[in-house]
């Protein structure tokens, strides 16, 4: 769905123009460095990977993020000018946002969910390979890393997870250049590296009702769908 709608932010300003076309900030880019801004959405999700611990009562728990829940992001950016179809971006920001991670015990139809809210400080680097330009648009990919600390303040929950994470990222987008500035849709799929569960659960030792949650689990990575809106 936000793939379609990037599509068409691409293709109808094109559209539009053919028979009465300006060509808008014509020399855009060849600067060497130039600035802007980011706001959009994101949606984070959770992949687990189970291990089948077995409790002594003979529960078998399973974790999943069953939906989605919007979050807010906002960015600052770099832009370095590398060749003629090739850029470096610096963007750091802020993430928003939550997810609700729902626990089930199949043969005993048993749910408890834990709300997991996150506010992510992100460095994501990236290289942005674009096209040709085409009238008043541009498509683009990019590839890059991304940092995230969590600064969110931790509870004690049946879940916790490390503050620090980093991404393999690959995005599309399109620039549109508009007579006053340049807009750029993007969306971009993050993947996590690292394993940021917390194993080491000292404050459940005492609580086997609670730590039997962490104990069903091997790893959980993170996963976002971040779609930003570019001015620069």
């Amino acid at each position: 769905m936000a793939v379609a709608a990037l599509l068409l932010c691409c293709v109808m300003p094109a559209a539009a123009q053919r028979n009465d076309f300006v060509g808008n900030r014509l020399y855009a880019d060849q600067k060497r460095l130039h600035l802007g801004f980011s706001v959009g959405a994101h949606f984070q999700d959770l992949k687990f990977t189970h291990n089948g611990h077995t409790t002594p009562e003979g529960e078998n728990w399973y974790a999943e993020v069953p939906a989605y829940s919007p979050g807010f992001c906002v960015n600052v950016l770099a832009d370095l000018r590398l060749h003629k179809h090739f850029n470096l971006r610096l963007s750091p920001g802020m993430y928003f946002g939550n997810k609700t991670v729902h626990f089930r015990e199949p043969k005993l139809d048993m749910v408890q969910t834990q709300d997991v809210k996150s506010a992510y400080v992100v460095v994501p680097l990236d290289l942005k390979i674009s096209g040709d330009r085409y009238m008043n648009s541009r498509p683009y990919v990019t590839l890059g890393v991304m940092g995230s600390l969590d600064v969110s303040k931790k509870r004690s929950d049946f879940l916790q997870f490390n503050t620090m994470d980093a991404y393999l990222t690959l995005g599309l987008g399109c620039d549109l250049y508009l007579p006053f500035f340049k807009l750029n849709p993007e969306i971009k799929f993050c993947f996590g590296l690292t394993d940021v569960l917390r194993h080491d659960r000292p404050d459940l030792v005492d609580d086997p009702a609670t730590i039997k949650m962490t104990e069903s689990l091997k790893k959980v990575k993170n996963n976002m769908i971040v779609l930003t809106f570019y001015f620069e």
